[in-house]
């Protein structure tokens, strides 16, 4: 079970659901970032890098970025750290982009926009970051490193990538997770085939170079996150994200 990725398509990715199941999916996503590990992944690489940094001015490309809470997570830091933000979510899904703008009102640096992964809608060297959080295991092998080739042509810095790793620890402790908190039965049955639909870290640095970058590195996250880091290392662009149609 656990040897080979699986191929079972997640309900979310094939539209059986309500309109009143996919607003509590959003809603149980977040528990799952805040609790299960992304936003300790994302302080641990992205968020680590802009603190070593000298620039006071970055900006963000999430792909696949849901409701947009690690948008959020990123925007605290730069206003604490006194860094000027320029964030952008990426869904293909009408509700959550708007969801990305309903939950961060607070933060006017965020914006979202539809677009596709696999084609994004930006011009080269777009944004100085892009990230995308438990996405990839949507997507087949092909398709990931389709998404990587783009991500890294609309980026100049560093791709960071979040995914989940593929072990019998995290099927049975998520289990227990969604116990504890009440987590719906949609996110229940897509996130323990989520986990069947993870990864190895050989995995990730396999697809990596089969998008043509040799310059990446995976690390581990507690409890269960593994965390491609693919640094770039063109010169700064300016960003031009602003060319695009934002969601309103």
């Amino acid at each position: 079970m656990f040897k080979q990725r699986s191929e079972k398509l997640e309900r979310i990715d094939t539209g059986d659901y309500t309109a009143e199941e996919y607003d509590r999916f959003l809603e149980d996503i977040r528990k799952v970032n805040r609790y299960a590990g992304d936003s300790r992944a994302l302080r641990n690489s992205l968020i680590g890098a802009l603190r070593n940094s000298s620039t006071d001015r970055f900006s963000v490309l999430d792909v696949g970025a849901g409701s947009g809470e690690l948008l959020r997570e990123i925007a605290g830091y730069s206003r604490k750290a006194g860094k000027r933000a320029d964030l952008l979510g990426l869904e293909i899904n009408e509700r959550s982009a708007r969801s990305i703008l309903e939950e961060s009102e607070a933060f006017p640096e965020i914006r979202a926009v539809r677009g596709d992964a696999l084609r994004l809608p930006f011009p080269d060297g777009a944004f100085d970051y892009v990230i995308s959080s438990l996405f990839a295991h949507h997507l087949t092998d092909r398709q990931i490193s389709t998404a990587l080739e783009e991500m890294g042509r609309v980026a100049n810095r560093e791709i960071v990538l979040i995914d989940l790793n593929r072990h019998p620890a995290a099927l049975s402790a998520y289990k227990v997770f969604c116990s504890v908190f009440r987590i719906s039965q949609l996110v229940r049955q897509d996130g323990s085939l989520s986990i069947l639909r993870g990864f190895k870290g050989s995995e990730l640095l396999d697809l990596a170079r089969a998008a043509g970058f040799e310059n990446a590195r995976v690390e581990r996250s507690f409890p269960f996150r593994l965390v491609l880091r693919i640094s770039l290392r063109q010169p700064s662009r300016n960003p031009s994200s602003q060319a695009v149609q934002d969601v309103r």
